[in-house]
């Protein structure tokens, strides 16, 4: 038999503060109408000096364990998407779990930016199917409010804090219409590093340095890739864009969502955007957007959704999955 790695539970957390675009302008030199209207985004949440990337991720690992009906105890595998760690090391997802109680099983961060958490879904997915763990936590949090410049204003308007958590539970596939994650496909390019990148870092500054990008090269990038291997991701499972119930895409910008969504032929009302709310969480966005759905009834078990993402490296990648 098959073994699949079976969504069973959805959580997330956001920080107490929440910063809409008018208070935000008396910040930066920008208004709610040129944020707006470039990127879709009214809102986003600002983690105080109390709430960490850890602390985050765990309110969304409880949520998503509550959700699933399980006791943490029984999680053998954690694998956390960040690009701001509490610490150089050891990995957050290690304070994770020892905050929820479940030491003694495998705990590892892995950093793709944006795509962090498609990247660490097809991990987690690898090492369940392989028998080397039997239930995961799948995790994105990040606290990038941390490594904003905010006197630039063509960034930090566009990030947000916040965290987005799933549990995986490895299952026998059954039936005609199994549940599970059925493909995943990732990519990376190393040749547009000076397209977005943090300008600093323990090997070369030794300092954390602060979050620069050439938006308009992103943009086209992000388009054309991601329109791309959701492509890849549905012909790698059999599967017609027609048949997909919902898109779940990192949530950058409005504009890269409607733009992939119209390259695929996908109706935008098939496609999960939270990103007015949220604005762009990068490995936490994802999930946020999923955990958002799911709780207010878009998705629904049995539904057939693509997530997807691209961030800085570049790395991008989509995973196919029954929810």
């Amino acid at each position: 038999m098959t073994r699949l790695s079976v969504l069973i539970g959805t959580g997330s957390a956001l920080p107490r503060r929440a910063l809409g675009n008018d208070e935000l302008a008396k910040m930066v030199d920008t208004s709610d109408e040129w944020i707006a209207g470039r990127t879709g985004i009214r809102n986003r949440y600002i983690a105080a000096p109390d709430e960490t990337t850890s602390s985050l991720a765990t309110g969304a690992a409880r949520a998503a364990i509550e959700a699933a009906g399980i006791d943490a105890k029984s999680i053998d595998l954690i694998v956390l998407a960040t690009a701001t760690p509490d610490q150089t090391f050891p990995a957050t997802a290690t304070i994770v779990q020892n905050e929820l109680g479940c030491n003694g099983g495998i705990a590892f961060d892995v950093a793709a930016v944006c795509s962090g958490f498609v990247y660490a879904l097809g991990v987690a997915d690898s090492m369940l199917r392989s028998g080397m763990a039997n239930r995961a936590l799948v995790i994105g949090s990040e606290t990038f409010s941390r490594i904003l410049d905010w006197e630039d204003r063509s960034t930090c308007v566009l990030f947000g804090d916040g965290a987005g958590a799933i549990v995986l539970e490895a299952r026998e596939a059954d039936g005609a219409q199994p549940r599970g994650i059925l493909a995943t496909k990732l990519h990376a390019d190393g040749a547009h590093n000076q397209l977005l990148f943090v300008d600093g870092g323990p090997s070369t500054t030794g300092t954390v340095g602060k979050l620069r990008m050439k938006g308009n090269q992103v943009f086209k990038h992000a388009v054309n890739n991601l329109a791309d291997v959701l492509r890849e991701v549905l012909e790698d499972a059999g599967v017609n864009a027609s048949e997909v119930d919902w898109v779940v895409p990192h949530q950058a910008n409005a504009r890269i969502i409607e733009g992939t969504a119209k390259k695929l032929g996908l109706p935008i009302e098939r496609v999960i955007m939270t990103v007015d709310r949220h604005a762009n969480t990068s490995a936490a966005s994802v999930p946020l957007a999923l955990d958002v759905a799911i709780r207010d009834g878009r998705i629904k078990q049995g539904d057939l959704v693509v997530l997807e993402a691209m961030g800085g490296g570049f790395t991008w990648g989509a995973s196919l999955l029954r929810i």
